[in-house]
């Protein structure tokens, strides 16, 4: 596919998957469209970069489709001066997005190789304001709390509390919890010390985060 289908490809993206889907923040659609995607997603789906679709990833894992992406992206209002917490570097795309925003951003990814070709493709774009650490975050990440946000690219059966305690006040969480096939995307705020606000946003699906908390099933 050449440079120009790509960038058609991609305008087409923005406004028949992402801006349908009420993603109207100027500031997320530009990065969008200047960041490319087609240099993240796997090579075996480099054709498909702006499909709407979940590409599959190693482990039974996926990159969330174009769309849910963007939507995350405009639900954490992210700012300049962010500390930005990412559970699950995948492909790094979404690192990149995140970090193209924030001022540091801390992401985490269980399978060193994951992260390593991660953390390559960044440094391939002058994206430096990263850290790559390898390690199980499904039930939580302290080593550098509090966030002021935290992304978690895979979904979770059930939430851990430490998600949510590892904000700091106004920071704001962004989840998929739940079961297949209707998870429910939830962007948790700490409004004080002590309180929080939980919004559903919409439905989805994706895999879990390996090693997710799972809650007690009844079993006959």
């Amino acid at each position: 596919m050449s440079v120009l289908n790509f960038e058609e490809a991609r305008h087409n993206m923005i406004v028949q998957q992402i801006q349908p889907w009420n993603v109207r923040d100027d500031k997320v659609l530009d990065l969008i469209q200047r960041l490319p995607r087609e240099d993240f997603v796997p090579a075996d789906y480099k054709e498909h970069a702006f499909t709407d679709m979940n590409i599959p990833l190693s482990d039974n894992q996926e990159m969330m489709c174009p769309k849910l992406e963007a939507y995350m992206l405009q639900a954490l209002q992210i700012q300049e001066q962010d500390k930005v917490l990412e559970v699950g570097t995948g492909t790094g795309y979404v690192t990149a997005l995140l970090a193209s925003q924030a001022r540091y951003v801390i992401t985490v990814d269980i399978d060193a190789d994951t992260s390593k070709r991660a953390e390559e493709k960044l440094s391939a774009h002058q994206i430096t304001n990263v850290t790559f650490d390898v390690g199980d975050a499904a039930l939580g990440w302290n080593h550098q709390k509090p966030y002021d946000v935290i992304a978690i690219t895979g979904s979770l059966p059930i939430l851990p509390e430490s998600f949510q305690r590892s904000l700091s006040v106004g920071g704001r969480l962004f989840a998929i919890v739940g079961d297949a096939p209707a998870m429910e995307v939830i962007l948790i705020t700490r409004v004080k010390e002590n309180e929080w606000t939980h919004e559903v946003l919409l439905e989805t699906d994706i895999p879990a985060l390996i090693n997710a908390a799972e809650p007690e099933r009844f079993v006959l």
